[in-house]
């Protein structure tokens, strides 16, 4: 197999992946990702010890121990751009032997946990709701640049109805889904969206013309449900991480419901909740 050349593995003098500035060792095979660097403490003050902290960009990394299980906390940033360069290299870590820059035989699957916020879009869904992906629908296009492919039904969706061609949809890890459905938490399908304002239909000063699109969307039903939430990561992950050979799931705190306009009245409390009851759910599970 070829070597990969300077230009395409990029590593820092003391061998680190270039934007994450981390060695194999540094990271543990369960991996929570979050989008804003100050919540990595929040998560890791839960650790009984840490024995790394780095931070680089938007890229801050703990990883320590919690009731014996190692675990790692990286912030992403904001955007599956962001998740293009996370997921890249951290797989790098552990599925390129980064010294002979050449690919290994045996494949390694990590276990990464997006625990972030979104705004719901059924006015069913209460707010300080914890729900689930089961899947994603990104208007990003991140996986238009890979070798990804919709299943038939989004497809012909977009077809029908005059989307963006590069939309796409991508899925949580089945099991780990299903161990978080069983575990209390809402089902949903969720759209990603580029950004936080006009392409989520939210007009301040400017009007957007994602209305039409995310309008679309709402009539798009997947096992016989339809859109529940918007936020800007998981469609990314999902895509990402199948294409890679990872296990992803996504739990988003509900902290807004756009059909009714409603905002928490205590969104740090739901987050922190989140974070307690997700730390409690990975450490049953092993």
């Amino acid at each position: 197999m070829p070597l990969l050349k300077d230009s395409e593995l990029i590593l820092n003098p003391d061998g680190s992946v270039y934007h994450l500035n981390l060695v194999p060792e540094d990271i543990a095979s369960d991996i929570i990702t979050v989008g804003d660097p100050d919540r990595v403490e929040q998560i890791s003050k839960h650790f009984d010890s840490i024995s790394l902290i780095k931070h680089k960009r938007e890229f801050k990394t703990v990883t320590g121990i919690k009731s014996g299980k190692r675990i790692t906390v990286i912030s992403t940033g904001i955007g599956t751009d962001n998740i293009d360069i996370v997921f890249n290299e951290l797989d790098a870590l552990v599925n390129i032997d980064l010294k002979k820059r050449a690919i290994r035989d045996t494949h390694t699957a990590l276990n990464f946990y997006r625990i972030g916020t979104s705004g719901a879009i059924q006015s069913s869904i209460p707010l300080n709701t914890f729900l689930v992906s089961t899947s994603a629908i990104g208007l990003d296009g991140l996986m238009h640049y890979y070798d990804h492919k919709n299943p038939k039904v989004f497809s012909d969706f977009i077809s029908n109805h005059n989307l963006p061609f590069n939309a796409y949809m991508a899925f949580a890890d089945q099991k780990l889904a299903r161990y978080f459905i069983e575990s209390g938490f809402y089902p949903g399908v969720t759209i990603t969206a580029t950004g936080f304002y006009g392409p989520q239909a939210r007009e301040l000063r400017l009007r957007s013309h994602a209305k039409k699109t995310l309008d679309t969307l709402e009539g798009f039903t997947y096992d016989q449900q339809p859109p529940t939430n918007l936020e800007m990561e998981t469609a990314g992950i999902y895509g990402l991480g199948n294409l890679l050979g990872h296990r992803c799931i996504s739990l988003n705190a509900i902290l807004a419901n756009r059909k009714t306009g409603e905002f928490s009245s205590k969104p740090k409390k739901t987050v922190e909740e989140l974070i307690e009851r997700t730390l409690e759910l990975i450490l049953s599970r092993n």
